[in-house]
């Protein structure tokens, strides 16, 4: 089974992460291995065949959720085929995915945001960065792998703009003052203790003084979390998820919040307005007399 081509468009037809990549692959790999029991090419299946598998894997104890995502990647590669001229038609078109119950992003309250991005301690260049790191995170919305992947270049203090490169295309982004003002002390007085390499690029660095990774990151996040005493899972999505909740509640387009958060479709982007409701409706609950 030849899947390198498929992997090759996903990125740069889909520009598709390498994560969503290396899972769209391992879902096409499992319903391979599943037609070769049954002595079938991926080319021979039908749609009583994909039926049968996602059946199958229901009757494992797959949830739903998972089946759903496995009858999506399946159907992506069929769509990629069909483009190549492989085959004529996507076999797995008119299966229908497993009802699943939507799962909306937790967000913070703006309180629990403060409270958050009060906990690290300017006292030395630990404090200084991971302040900075947080408020970034915040005041932009952008995703971790994005974070840690942005280089000096990319930030214009003085005109509070950040450019960041995510998914293959690139989009600006403003910064509130206040995170402006926080990567000011950070490039000022913590940066330069931390770099011992004139010739290092990257924007944020560990104590070594090398680049920051996905999983250093996400060990503060965390060690933050437990300081400040928030019950709720925090994630570096979920700052993410809050910058996207909070500016819609104060009023942001849609359009424009696509924009800043590097959608490709706006109805990655609507889930939010679903968020918002929630809340409000939330609130109405508790706080209304007769509710």
């Amino acid at each position: 089974m030849e899947l390198t081509g498929y992997g090759a468009y996903l990125m740069q037809e889909r520009h598709a992460s390498e994560n969503t990549v290396a899972a769209y692959l391992r879902d096409v790999g499992q319903f391979a291995e599943y037609l070769a029991g049954q002595g079938k090419e991926l080319t021979e299946a039908d749609g009583e065949t994909v039926r049968e598998y996602m059946e199958w894997m229901q009757n494992r104890g797959k949830s739903a959720a998972s089946v759903s995502r496995y009858l999506a990647s399946v159907k992506s590669y069929y769509n990629f085929l069909v483009a190549q001229g492989t085959i004529d038609s996507n076999p797995a078109k008119g299966v229908a995915a497993a009802r699943t119950e939507r799962k909306y992003p937790a967000v913070l309250t703006s309180r629990e945001v403060e409270l958050f991005l009060e906990q690290p301690r300017c006292v030395d260049a630990k404090g200084f960065r991971d302040h900075a790191m947080l408020e970034l995170l915040y005041a932009t919305g952008i995703r971790v792998s994005e974070l840690t992947a942005l280089d000096l270049e990319n930030l214009n203090l003085s005109a509070g703009i950040l450019r960041c490169t995510g998914r293959g295309r690139e989009r600006s982004i403003p910064v509130y003052r206040t995170a402006v003002k926080a990567l000011q002390d950070y490039l000022s007085k913590a940066r330069p203790q931390l770099v011992s390499d004139s010739g290092e690029a990257a924007l944020f660095v560990n104590m070594n003084g090398e680049r920051m990774s996905r999983q250093g990151f996400w060990k503060i996040i965390k060690h933050y979390q437990e300081k400040a005493g928030i019950d709720k899972e925090i994630t570096p999505h979920t700052l993410r998820h809050s910058f996207a909740a909070h500016l819609l509640e104060n009023g942001a387009d849609l359009r424009s919040l696509q924009e800043m958060l590097g959608h490709a479709d706006i109805s990655s982007t609507q889930i939010y307005t679903h968020v918002v409701k929630k809340e409000l409706k939330d609130v109405y609950q508790k706080a209304h007399p007769r509710a």
